[in-house]
């Protein structure tokens, strides 16, 4: 049995950005391997802009790729997925801004700013890194009993980057509004983000799209896949 359901890919696509080139790879082998099929459509960060641009899909997924073209975009993306219980999947860049569109959105600090959209932001919460993590594998620490170590089935992870931004301040005003930072490097910076309560949402700064050569697609991307069929399947059963 071949289970269907589609995906919103946000982000402006691109030959020359690698993690886009592998998603046709991780499709192919999601339906051939799994059996789990998405109908998958690319929408540019600032076609992203348009109210309901992502309402209907089964899974939202920010693919890296920044700066965007459209913050707001991505942004309201994000939103979205977040309140409307839409499965969701941030990496790299998705990950800087659905911390950022959480901050804002939910805590309240309007103010806050992303370091690379906007470099003379006076409180950035997405600043340079102290060292960049371009081309970079590193291992990533993960909390017992979070949604990224039922998804990731292990403590200890060994991921691939290819960023030079990431959280630096806010963390604990976003922890209080319950975001939850679930993976960690070994110096205790933030690696991966979860929202409790939400029927999936899950955020990293690395990028498991670029794990392997894309013909066993990395266990975060398998989650949302099965994720979204099952998103697909409750929408298929609710009463008109």
């Amino acid at each position: 049995m071949t289970n269907t359901a589609t995906v919103a890919l946000v982000g402006d696509r691109s030959p020359n950005v690698l993690s886009h080139t592998r998603v046709p790879l991780l499709l192919e082998a999601l339906a051939e391997r799994d059996r789990l099929v998405l109908d998958a459509y690319w929408i540019s960060s600032r076609d992203a802009e348009a109210d309901g641009a992502v309402r209907g899909f089964d899974a939202v997924w920010v693919l890296p790729g920044s700066p965007y073209r459209s913050e707001a975009g991505v942004l309201a993306a994000v939103r979205t997925a977040r309140e409307e219980g839409t499965p969701f999947l941030g990496t790299c860049g998705g990950f800087q801004h659905a911390l950022l569109e959480f901050a804002r959105n939910v805590c309240g600090l309007t103010g806050v700013g992303h370091a690379e959209n906007d470099p003379d932001a006076t409180d950035p919460l997405i600043e340079p890194l102290a060292c960049s993590l371009v081309g970079h594998e590193a291992a990533v620490t993960i909390e017992p009993g979070s949604l990224a170590e039922s998804v990731i089935g292990s403590a200890r992870t060994v991921e691939r980057y290819f960023c030079a931004y990431g959280p630096s301040r806010h963390l604990d005003t976003l922890r209080a509004h319950g975001l939850r930072f679930s993976g960690h490097d070994q110096d205790g910076h933030v690696r991966i983000a979860e929202l409790p309560g939400h029927p999936f949402f899950l955020a990293s700064l690395f990028q498991p799209e670029l794990s392997g050569d894309g013909s066993h697609p990395h266990p975060m991307v398998r989650a949302l896949a099965r994720a979204a069929v099952e998103h697909a399947a409750a929408g298929a059963v609710r009463p008109a």
